[in-house]
């Protein structure tokens, strides 16, 4: 990975990160933002926003990546399509897929099968991540939204950006609850001690708001319903996590013992709401807890677990 140090000088001095890192990589805007958004980028050794400006003096380091050349290829992979027009398609998302390529992960991915069935996914996420507006982790199930043109991306990044898209979660967590409701609100960052997980922390972090709603209470768990107000890494997860209940069957983030499952956490992406792009009418979707999800609450109802 090559990695370069520049020293801010009287030229640059009161001018934004992105807009000094794009003059002197000569590179896109968009390609600056990724860099700073996957902690590439450091200014007197902390990661900046984008739009933080630098002084004279500074420093200011970045790493570069090697930029891979990565072919993805449509798959014929079934999809659970729950909407579809000219400008957005909506899936449910099986546990167990991945949303796009990543490494380890070049095949078998949501949007290799999108690749298949759609031939007009919208391009501004590049060729990795074509249509990719949001997503949900690897062992999550439930709904995300595909933008199919540009102008849809753009109107679903804005609602995003907003918070008028809703998106609703239900999960079983370790631990009943003494309240019925609250509200976390802990800022989430890359875990300095694992770089594979987030955490709570103050350093380098960015605002996540969480807002949790009891359904119903078990011996030992409880039966949730989450919703996100931002969308950061593993949000639902680390939140839950960092007020000691974390999601059952969570690898990452819950107890050694805990609800033994196929595909990691029992968390379920289950309503969505948005603006359409287009004819900015109010879409919503529902969709019905997995099979595995749906099996462990029926068995915790039953007094199994």
């Amino acid at each position: 990975m090559e990695k370069r140090k520049y020293e801010i000088d009287e030229t640059l001095a009161g001018t934004r990160v992105d807009k000094v890192l794009t003059d002197l990589l000569e590179v896109s805007r968009k390609r600056v933002k990724d860099l700073i958004d996957e902690e590439h980028v450091l200014v007197n050794g902390k990661c900046p926003k984008a739009s933080q400006k630098v002084f004279l003096n500074d420093i200011l380091e970045v790493e570069i990546p090697p930029v891979e050349d990565l072919e993805v290829k449509p798959e014929d992979i079934p999809l659970d399509i729950v909407f579809e027009d000219k400008d957005v398609i909506v899936i449910n998302k099986p546990k167990g897929m991945v949303v796009h390529p990543a490494p380890g992960h070049y095949s078998g991915t949501l949007v290799n099968a999108l690749l298949y069935h759609c031939t007009d996914l919208s391009g501004i996420n590049g060729v990795v991540r074509p249509g990719i507006v949001h997503r949900i982790d690897k062992d999550t199930s439930g709904l995300l939204v595909v933008a199919k043109n540009d102008e849809a991306h753009a109107s679903l990044s804005e609602q995003l950006s907003n918070k008028t898209c809703k998106r609703e979660y239900l999960a079983i967590v370790h631990h009943p609850f003494s309240h019925d409701h609250g509200t976390i609100n802990a800022p989430i960052g890359r875990d300095p001690k694992d770089r594979q997980k987030m955490t709570v922390t103050a350093t380098n972090s960015k605002e996540a708001v969480t807002h949790f709603e009891v359904i119903e209470n078990f011996a030992n768990y409880s039966y949730i319903k989450c919703q996100l107000e931002t969308g950061r890494t593993h949000q639902i997860r680390v939140h839950m996590s960092f007020i000691e209940h974390p999601i059952a069957g969570d690898p990452k983030y819950a107890y050694r013992k805990t609800i033994p499952t196929q595909n990691g956490q029992l968390l379920h992406a289950y309503h969505l709401e948005f603006d359409h792009p287009r004819t900015h009418e109010k879409m919503s979707f529902t969709v019905d807890l997995e099979e595995e999800f749906a099996s462990v609450l029926k068995q915790l109802q039953e007094g199994s677990f």
